[in-house]
């Protein structure tokens, strides 16, 4: 009992600590980061599924060797699984495979839903962008749930890991429950309906007091009780299985619509997070990519400027967003998911130098049927 309650007492402690020393970003430094990470040239498209069965999102992209790798997930009418695809260019790639697939065990908890996101990734921009090994093994993290369908029922967070070479394609072992779920009794009021998408760093100062942050984004009821709102919130662990919210409250919140699919980067002293914003009633319109930054991975300064990814082309005329940025030799990729007004969904990238266009395109757009009169 003394074991908990001064674990306890050290977790407030440190989060007092961090709300006493919270410093606001300055508009300066924000600017320059601006200019750091922008990406005027759209390159196209790098993934594009085979047919309109299955719709490809959310890119996290990593390197081991001398090669790149990107996980996503395709979803197929069933639900989502998770892929591999890798390339030597980060602009031509090749599709491999599963890493997190479903399961014909209809007890399983995650057995129609298994969509992951490769964690502990080397964050420091420009920097090696490989996956660190924790016990020995490679982690992500995943939402999963056993409802068919386009994220429905209960979708909850755990995490999966393997002690193989993540490069090559493979079943990674995930737990047999939940992590973070909307029905866990210490549920916040932000994230009480559904979690969704991840990232895991490992903060090796242990700015929050722990070596593991995963940064999320959830549906919570308190705006719009029938629809919800999705805003961006942390957790923390310090062994990868176990897992607590930190703070009661979002580290992002924009009301009513949707603020999500956090992803980190670390840019001199400056923590960069990624993400996407869609369907605000006040402020920005539409649906976008851009960013907010922080000196303790806690408190998080909004850029309100110029939108670092938007529609603008045939292949993302409907939706241009969820964010995976790295910079590699000088230039910066920012890969994100594109989907056009047929509804077919890709992964794209957007470039700091012009290197050209993509020659991929999606297959034809499905037929509509024409309504009998």
């Amino acid at each position: 009992m003394k074991h908990i309650f001064k674990s306890s007492a050290f977790f407030v402690c440190a989060f007092l600590m961090l709300k006493a020393h919270a410093q606001d970003v300055p508009e300066k430094v924000m600017k320059g980061i601006y200019e750091q990470v922008k990406t005027p040239y759209k390159y196209g498209l790098v993934i594009a599924p085979e047919d309109n069965s299955q719709k490809a999102d959310c890119p996290t992209v990593f390197r081991q060797g001398d090669s790149w790798y990107m996980s996503y997930i395709i979803f197929n009418g069933r639900g989502y699984e998770t892929w591999l695809a890798d390339s030597k260019d980060l602009l031509h790639w090749k599709t491999r495979g599963r890493i997190l697939s479903f399961s014909d065990d209809t007890t399983k908890w995650d057995n129609n839903q298994k969509a992951g996101y490769v964690g502990l990734q080397d964050y420091k921009w420009g920097g090696s962008y490989k996956l660190q090994q924790y016990n020995g093994k490679y982690w992500l993290s995943y939402f999963g749930g056993q409802s068919k369908g386009y994220e429905k029922g209960l979708l909850s967070i755990s995490v999966a890991s393997t002690d193989k070479d993540p490069g090559t394609v493979h079943e990674w072992q995930g737990l047999d429950h939940p992590v973070l779920s909307s029905i866990d009794k210490d549920v916040s009021w932000w994230d009480n309906h559904t979690q969704y998408k991840q990232t895991v760093i490992w903060d090796k100062k242990k700015l929050t007091g722990h070596p593991f942050i995963m940064y999320y984004n959830a549906n919570g009821d308190s705006v719009n009780k029938k629809r919800g709102a999705e805003r961006i919130g942390m957790a923390v662990s310090d062994d990868m299985l176990h897992w607590k919210r930190f703070g009661k409250d979002p580290v992002l919140n924009h009301g009513d619509g949707i603020t999500g699919d956090p992803y980190i980067q670390q840019i001199g002293n400056v923590y960069v997070m990624f993400y996407f914003g869609a369907f605000w009633k006040t402020g920005d319109s539409g649906v976008f990519n851009r960013f907010a930054c922080s000196y303790d991975l806690v408190h998080w300064t909004d850029w309100t400027g110029e939108k670092l990814i938007q529609s603008s082309e045939p292949y993302d005329n409907m939706f241009a967003h969820k964010s995976c940025v790295v910079k590699y030799k000088g230039v910066v990729y920012h890969f994100y998911c594109a989907v056009n007004k047929a509804d077919q969904r890709g992964i794209a990238v957007a470039v700091s130098k012009d290197l050209g266009k993509s020659e991929l395109n999606f297959v034809a757009p499905p037929v509509k049927k024409s309504k009998s009169k």
